[in-house]
């Protein structure tokens, strides 16, 4: 008995719910939605007009793949003898762009001449012809009181270098 009067009971509850959601009163929300229209006056620009398609036909059958990888073919081999050497230990400046290294100044001792090159952390360090700086594979070919010379091999295509020459200046 006292498990049937709870079950009528939850039934109850149950019923009540379910009347309580029925009752649907959103007049505030259809008034907005009714009134959020008033006022608006204009034309909505028409859309663009769709640019008709024009197929391309691809006729470069016998050219090369650009995605695929290049070979280290006779073909791409350089034409010159210049190349940097790769197996060589690279010294502390090399590790810096030769725009960021700064000639402050020079000295001499008996019959060498020495160049005082500053790093980006402000590390003074002494060079001699011969003695490599930057990125570049550059190499000290001549030292002055003013600058220092030096042959930097640069990468042009696959397989080619170019020798050019830079000057770093005594920077004031």
């Amino acid at each position: 008995m006292l498990k049937n009067t709870f079950l009528l009971v939850l039934l109850a509850a149950i019923q009540f719910l379910l009347t309580a959601c029925q009752q649907n009163d959103y007049s505030d929300l259809e008034v907005f939605i009714h009134s959020s229209g008033e006022g608006l006056h204009g034309q909505i620009d028409p859309l663009p007009e769709v640019k008709s398609y024009k197929p391309f036909t691809y006729m470069a059958f016998d050219a090369p793949n650009p995605f695929a990888p290049r070979q280290n073919d006779q073909a791409f081999a350089s034409m010159s003898d210049i190349q940097p050497d790769l197996n060589r230990r690279k010294e502390v400046l090399e590790a810096y762009p030769l725009e960021s290294l700064a000639m402050v100044g020079s000295l001499q001792q008996h019959n060498s001449i020495f160049a005082l090159i500053k790093s980006p952390e402000g590390i003074l360090h002494r060079v001699r012809i011969g003695n490599h700086l930057g990125q570049n594979f550059g190499r000290i070919d001549e030292i002055s009181e003013s600058e220092v010379k030096l042959s930097e091999i640069v990468q042009e295509g696959v397989n080619e270098w170019v020798e050019r020459t830079s000057v770093l200046m005594l920077k004031n």
